[in-house]
């Protein structure tokens, strides 16, 4: 029962704070998501550290399933890459979806890296 909590109250925290960020981005009306690319590679980046730090089961239920489940959005990015298709926006569809990928493999492991550092 406290791990259902863990990844519940994790993904909660997660989600919040991915609708804050969702939120603030929206106050620049520009055609590319920044907030989920932002969103995105922070959850990757975080998710490395975590990874290469040493968690307990239960922190890392909490903190890598949770939290970065509930932050990171696939289904997002998915859509609003389909959106800038749609639209015919190739330079932001060639950027979101290529740094996403790139970017977000070298935010993976840079966590990771830095955590193993200690």
């Amino acid at each position: 029962m406290i791990e259902l909590l863990l990844v519940g109250g994790g993904a909660s925290l997660g989600a919040l704070s991915r609708y804050v960020i969702s939120q603030l981005g929206r106050m620049y009306h520009t055609q590319f998501p920044w907030p989920t690319f932002v969103i995105n590679l922070s959850g990757a980046f975080l998710i490395g550290w975590l990874a290469g730090s040493q968690l307990s089961h239960l922190a890392a239920l909490l903190l890598m399933t949770g939290f970065c489940g509930g932050y990171t959005t696939f289904s997002t990015f998915n859509t609003e890459l389909l959106i800038l298709v749609r639209d015919h926006h190739w330079w932001a569809v060639g950027l979101y979806f290529g740094g996403s990928v790139v970017l977000g493999l070298l935010a993976v492991s840079a966590g990771l890296w830095l955590a193993l550092r200690r």
